[in-house]
């Protein structure tokens, strides 16, 4: 999925709108950064643990889309990736796939890993949401869940029970 698009790092902040508080998880995952990176832009692992898959060309500047796993081939979330220093740090722009090209809609993913030897520190801040909206409650819900099941797999090699989880749909706008 090259960058072939025109490129549009404006997200919610710099339009002026104002943001919710920043929403940040550090979770520490007995795996190599390395791993962990994987785990986050790896296809069939996240399909594994999200329920979705991340699919891009992974370069600065290139578009990703976040992709059901069920078959039917709906993106839910999508946007550009910002920033990519592997296997350190990756930024990236998030919004509901029918909002994703109003930059007032955009807000902004980080990823930070560190290495802790055999294990990594990974802190996600996902900032410049619409306070109150459906992407801001989501986010609060979801990242938590995901990160514990990406930390679960790559320890155990298992997922989490999922029945309980809060599916994408409660969340989402069309």
């Amino acid at each position: 999925m090259p960058a072939s698009e025109p490129t549009n790092r404006t997200t919610r902040a710099a339009t002026g709108e104002p943001c919710a508080p920043d929403f940040v998880y550090t979770i520490f995952i007995k795996a190599t950064a390395e791993q962990v990176w994987n785990g986050l832009i790896d296809r069939e692992l996240t399909k594994a643990y999200w329920g979705h898959y991340n699919e891009s060309d992974w370069q600065a500047e290139s578009r990703w889309e976040h992709v059901r796993s069920d078959g039917s081939g709906k993106i839910d979330t999508r946007g550009r990736i910002i920033e990519m220093d592997p296997p350190r740090k990756m930024v990236w722009s998030w919004a509901f796939d029918s909002e994703a090209d109003r930059p007032e809609q955009l807000s902004r993913v980080t990823y930070e890993l560190a290495s802790l030897g055999p294990d990594t520190k990974l802190t996600v801040t996902h900032s410049e949401l619409e306070p109150g909206s459906p992407m801001d409650i989501g986010v609060r819900e979801g990242w938590p869940a995901v990160l514990s099941n990406l930390k679960s797999i790559l320890e155990t090699g298992e997922t989490l029970s999922e029945e309980q989880w809060p599916s994408a749909e409660q969340f989402e706008q069309d």
